[in-house]
Parts: C-alpha cells; structure tokens; sequence
C-alpha cells in the first residue's frame, strides 16, 4: 500500500454514519499492506483519505454524491469557482432558491451538493420519495473552509474509479489481496434505526443478508474485509463463525442528547490479522 499524498486530504463532505472517528482514535483496525482498495458505501470517503491506496474502487447507489467525487476528480478548479458564488451568496433566502434547482452540469451539481452539506442542518443528506433533497438551512455562516484542498483531494482520486452501483455489484470486484472496507447503514432486525432514513431507498434486513453473502464469497476469493454494522445481536448472529470485535467511540452526531456519550459498533474482520 502506497500512499499518494504525504498529507492525505479531510474529507469535504459531512456524512451521517462517518467513519473519521476511525481514522482519529487508536484503532489498529486496517490491513498492513492490500491490492486496490475497494468501498461499496464511499459517503464521505474518510477512510479513503486516510489510507489514501494507490488503487482504488470507490462506488455508492447515491448517484449524486458519486457525481460530485467525479467532478472535483475530472476539475476541482471549477467547482470551486461555483462554490465560491454560493459562499459569496449565502442566505436564508439563497440556501431555499438553491435547494430548489437542479443544475445541469456535473461542476455546477457539486458545487450544489457542497454548498447544501455544508449549510444545511447537521450535514444531514436526506431526500424524499421524489428524491428531493429537503433538509432545512443551519447555523452555518462559513461554505470554504480552512481545512480545505480541493487539489489534493482531486489528485487524490486520480487513480480510483468510481461508481454508483448496487453493494453487490462492488464488493463482487474484489479479488485476491484486495481489502474491502464496508460500512452499510446500520438496520438491525425487527428494529428500524435512524440511519435508514437518511437514503432515497431503505436498506432492509434482507438488504444485510444479501451483505453478508458478498462478502463471504469476496473472503472466499482471498479479498482482505472489514465491516463495520451495529453493535447488536442480531448483526452478532448473522456473521456468526466471523471473527468479530467490539469498538468504543464517542456519539455526538444525534439532536438528542439522550442519545449522545459512549456508543458501540462491532467490527467484523476477514482475511487478515490486527
């Protein structure tokens, strides 16, 4: 595994179910070395910046925020020239009117994307049935970020190849020494949880058993994989016979304060040794 950038990028996009507690704390949780590195639910891609591999498949079924990876891939420049136009913009007003539209180019939709992440409530992406994004404005005054750099993050994806397909499809390219990591919105049986909501289409239990199968056939082939799922029973028994670890981390995501502090996720390790 060879990194690409001495610095690796912060992720540009606030994702539900993010992954850069992973690659903040001490979790001794990736493989020493792999083949191309392949994610069949990117969201943010924080692990991707982190390890930054020298091959990459990077997919989603969002086809939205694949599209906005592809243009800040193919010219980050003009992207950020919108962008640019939307901070210069920002309002109340401005936020709803760009909510509203749907621009033609693929510089223009991620610029949209980029601006409604980054001003709207919490980072939440959600759509409606129509697949409309329709999460309210923020508190946020600030588009650009210190923290940004659109050409490291451009130079970083020139080797990735990136898709918008089915988990399936993805996890099924994995072949010998490759590592898949997994991170699927976390459904547990007989229980529905709050990140299912945050997708145009909800990921069901039969959805995590059809999971469960792609990647015991991946290990099978000789693909390196960790998933992370809920920290629940019924994720327990479906990957019974897997070698699986618990991990603690913080929750502060959640408006509800009940529902911050200490929280659980199980980790399911396959094809290597931590």
């Amino acid at each position: 595994m060879i990194k690409i950038n001495k610095t690796p990028p912060k992720p540009f996009l606030k994702w539900a179910g993010g992954k850069r507690w992973l690659t903040q704390g001490n979790f001794n949780v990736f493989p020493a070395d792999f083949n191309t590195y392949i994610e069949p639910f990117l969201g943010g891609g924080a692990v991707y910046f982190h390890l930054q591999p020298e091959n990459a498949i990077l997919s989603d079924l969002n086809n939205e925020l694949i599209s906005t990876y592809k243009a800040i891939k193919e010219n980050q420049e003009l992207v950020v020239k919108h962008l640019k136009k939307h901070h210069s913009n920002h309002s109340k007003e401005y936020y709803y009117k760009v909510r509203s539209e749907k621009p033609r180019s693929i510089f223009t939709r991620a610029a949209r994307m980029l601006y409604l992440n980054r001003a709207c409530w919490n980072g939440l992406y959600r759509v409606n049935l129509k697949g409309e994004f329709n999460v309210p404005i923020g508190t946020k005054t600030n588009i650009l970020f210190d923290i940004d750099n659109f050409k490291i993050t451009s130079s970083s994806l020139k080797n990735a190849t990136l898709l918008s397909n089915d988990f399936e499809e993805t996890v099924n390219l994995a072949g010998p020494d490759d590592f898949v990591f997994v991170d699927p919105p976390y459904t547990v049986k007989h229980n529905c949880n709050g990140f299912i909501k945050y997708n145009e289409s909800l990921f069901s239990w039969k959805d995590q058993i059809r999971l469960r199968n792609a990647i015991d056939r991946a290990v099978t082939r000789g693909a390196k994989v960790l998933l992370l799922n809920a920290a629940h029973q019924s994720i327990v028994d479906l990957y019974d016979g897997f070698n699986q670890i618990t991990l603690s981390r913080k929750n502060a995501l959640s408006g509800d304060s009940r529902y911050r502090g200490r929280y659980e996720e199980l980790a399911i390790i396959c094809g290597y040794n931590i």
